[in-house]
């Protein structure tokens, strides 16, 4: 073996505890410590389940839909009727819809697999960072990873994001296991990573490849055997990532019967969904010339694109407080390198490179992307940043360790170092919201100073132990407050709740990009057109009625858009703040939303808009909630009523955010026009003339104008919604408030319905 494989490979550990230390604890000491740290994972991640509804109700809709055929259970069937997939592969939901069939349709059940993988992500975690840099690091990559505040937000939720970490994860772990393998061995440790990455393409598509980059430098630098060979035996596992990933795409493509249409895709195909809206559409935010925008909001979720978005306003208390330490860490590697290759450092102060590349690759390449991208990015995309922050810090303190071991003065002044720049970015992050949990400032300063101070004591022994202690605390006693406090309030600090879950202050509007919004005089600024900045200077085309006085919404006073003193637009429906009349929100909201039922008609603290119950400051289950109104529920019985023999009851435009109160709360077969957004071409028009020709449709709620309900945002393509919805009012008729006993005004405010533009019912019997 050439000296320079030998300073670059893994020396293979045992699954034991490392070597002895000189002052080692008992046997049970880590074991303990481990049990410890997945029992609060456990607590963070489960607790009150019950609490949380039914988590992102657009998951939820698909995984009752998908329980009913084995077909559409393997496509991803959004609705009971099979006419439009999820926009993501299906295996996310897999483990949900078992879990339905086990306990259940329940709300916590659902979300009770997500905190089965969160833990089991933290666990594997543990085991892959142990074989590489020892216990110590591997029990603080399982704390790191345990408070990360917005992975114990998306674990709390039933997005695909926590399956696609484990899958990583244990993806790692195999390929740290094929590193310190020898001939066959380690050729089936490598495949079964690829293997595990294709697995995770089939959560969230391209984001699993993100780290294929990490893996294949980790291999070729550190793997065993000639370059030959390492080369070879990559190519092979690259053989089984393509085919664990692909073989759903070329199912899809090659189903000999009818099949679901491929939501997100332009033609209803698997591949044009792989490379268009959750491939290049993301990164760039367009793939064909369409907008992935949403009019400047869709970039905007998590704030503007650029190489300090992972350390603003939307995103920063999310993920970025250990991001300072990484970048000690990562100095402290070259640097320990270099010093081993020029001979001042023996083998024994320095961790494998492999795991090095890694872990310091994985983090540069995702954040990278996140940052960068145009499309449409939320938040708690940044989760697959967190498995990477874990192990580096761990890392970095087993690297400390064995130089100071090794008698380098410098290193208690490395430690001091990442604790200063740890500390001061926490500081940062808590004053741009002092009035939450402000205090937070005291500990992590005063502990902060106090570890600095013992490890530069010069004293060694117990201070320098106790001040290597002070370190993990002052780095995560801001981030694990900000972790608890997502369990304990129950739900996500965004306004659009388990739609974009995430950590944090509930004041701030993150779910759109803002931290602040007119009327709340908070931080947020206000743009021309009477909208804060990060919102587009227009709302969607196609609102109610009934929603007069938004920009691009009409105006019931003469002004479009105008602005009142109350610092929301004039014209304001009753009930909305800066309306015309009282408080309060519309009546005819879904549950979830004040002055709806199961709501709460407090207003914000501060003023402005008021607050979402159901959702911790959110709408519950994002827009449109997750429960039928009074009027809803009368539109549904109207129509199943009076189409006894149809196979299809009700046709919903306005996308998921309008059906997904009907598919979960009704065994009726209710379908959504569109798939998520409501734009893409299911059913086409040519099916909706089928489908009422022949009976199997009769009652659509759809709208009045142009848009066809979808939620259309300048720039989007609504082409199929606005051809669904032309075809409606020439051939369907109205059918009156008063034939299914709603209310006068039913017909402007029928819940999440009528906020994205799908309000009134229509019988398309055949005339």
């Amino acid at each position: 073996m050439n000296e320079s494989h030998r300073t670059l490979s893994v020396t293979p550990v045992s699954d034991g505890p490392p070597e002895t230390p000189p002052r080692s604890l008992p046997a049970w000491a880590a074991p303990a410590a481990l049990g410890a740290t997945l029992f609060v994972a456990a607590v963070l991640y489960g607790w009150a389940l019950g609490s949380l509804g039914w988590g992102n109700s657009y998951y939820s809709a698909a995984v009752k839909s998908m329980g009913k055929s084995w077909t559409y259970f393997l496509f991803g069937s959004y609705d009971p009727a099979g006419v439009v997939t999820i926009d993501k592969p299906p295996a996310a939901l897999w483990p949900q819809v078992v879990s339905s069939k086990i306990f259940g349709l329940h709300g916590w059940a659902l979300i009770l697999p997500q905190v089965i993988e969160g833990v089991a992500g933290v666990f594997v975690l543990h085991r892959t960072v142990r074989r590489w840099a020892g216990e110590p690091a591997a029990l603080l990559a399982a704390v790191v990873l345990t408070l990360t505040p917005i992975t114990v937000a998306i674990n709390r939720d039933n997005n695909p994001d926590t399956l696609l970490v484990l899958l990583l994860v244990s993806a790692a772990y195999a390929l740290t296991r094929a590193l310190q393998a020898g001939g066959r061995a380690a050729t089936w440790w490598l495949c079964a990573s690829g293997f595990l990455i294709g697995c995770g393409f089939l959560t969230k598509m391209l984001a699993a490849w993100m780290v294929v980059p990490a893996f294949a430098l980790a291999w070729l630098v550190g793997g065993g055997g000639a370059w030959a060979a390492r080369v070879w035996r990559l190519l092979t596992a690259g053989a089984v990532l393509a085919v664990s990933s692909l073989w759903w795409v070329a199912m899809v493509a090659l189903w000999p019967g009818d099949r679901p249409y491929i939501g997100g895709s332009e033609d209803g195909s698997a591949w044009d969904l792989v490379v268009g809206y959750n491939g290049l559409g993301r990164v760039f935010g367009s793939s064909d010339g369409s907008s992935q925008t949403m009019g400047g909001m869709g970039g905007g979720f998590g704030g503007s694109a650029g190489l300090g978005r992972m350390f603003n306003t939307q995103v920063g208390g999310q993920i970025s407080w250990l991001l300072p330490a990484c970048a000690v860490a990562l100095a402290l590697a070259v640097v320990c390198t270099v010093l081993y290759r020029r001979g001042r450092l023996d083998g024994s102060g320095v961790l494998p490179a492999s795991g090095w590349l890694l872990w310091g690759t994985w983090l540069v390449v995702c954040v990278a992307v996140f940052s960068t991208q145009k499309g449409i990015f939320h938040p708690y995309y940044t989760t697959q940043l967190a498995p990477a922050i874990a192990a580096l810090c761990g890392g970095m303190l087993a690297s400390l360790v064995r130089v100071h071991r090794a008698g380098v003065t410098w290193a208690p002044w490395a430690g001091a170092a990442a604790v200063a720049v740890t500390a001061g970015w926490a500081m940062v992050l808590i004053r741009r919201t002092p009035d939450w949990n402000g205090w937070l400032i005291w500990p992590v300063l005063l502990i902060g100073c106090a570890a600095i101070a013992l490890l530069l004591s010069r004293r060694g022994g117990n201070l320098l132990l106790a001040g290597a202690a002070a370190a993990v605390v002052s780095m995560l006693v801001a981030p694990g407050a900000w972790a608890a406090n997502v369990s304990a309030s129950s739900g996500s600090s965004s306004l659009m709740g388990a739609a974009n879950p995430t950590a944090g202050p509930r004041s701030s509007l993150s779910g759109f990009g803002m931290s602040g919004i007119p009327g709340l005089g908070s931080s947020g600024d206000q743009g021309s057109s009477g909208m804060p900045s990060g919102m587009p200077s227009e709302m969607p085309s196609g609102m109610p009625s009934g929603m007069e006085g938004f920009p691009g919404g009409g105006s019931g006073s003469g002004q479009q858009g105008g602005q009142p003193s109350g610092g929301m637009p004039s014209g304001m429906p009753s009930g909305m703040p800066g309306g015309d009349q009282g408080g309060g929100m519309p009546s005819g909201l879904p549950s979830g939303f004040p002055g709806a039922s199961g709501g709460s008609d407090s207003g914000s603290a501060s003023g402005g808009l008021p607050s979402f119950p159901g959702g911790s400051g959110a709408m519950s289950g994002g827009f449109g909630g997750s429960a039928l109104t009074s009027d809803q529920r009368k539109m549904l019985n109207y129509a199943v009523k009076h189409s006894p023999k149809a196979r299809i009851k009700l046709a919903v435009s306005g996308g998921a955010s309008a059906t997904n109160a009907f598919i979960l709360n009704s065994d009726a077969t209710v379908i959504g026009m569109g798939g998520f957004m409501g734009a893409d071409d299911a059913p086409s028009v040519d099916q909706l003339k089928k489908w009422t020709g022949n009976g199997e449709l009769r009652y659509v709620v759809g709208s009045g104008n142009a848009g066809g309900g979808a939620m259309s945002m300048p720039g989007m393509s609504q082409g199929s919604a606005a051809d669904r919805s032309q075809w409606i009012s020439d051939n369907c008729t109205k059918v009156s408030a008063s034939a299914y006993g709603g209310s006068k005004t039913s017909q402007q405010n029928t819940g999440g319905a009528a906020l994205f533009g799908a309000s009134v019912l229509y019988d398309c019997a055949a005339r």
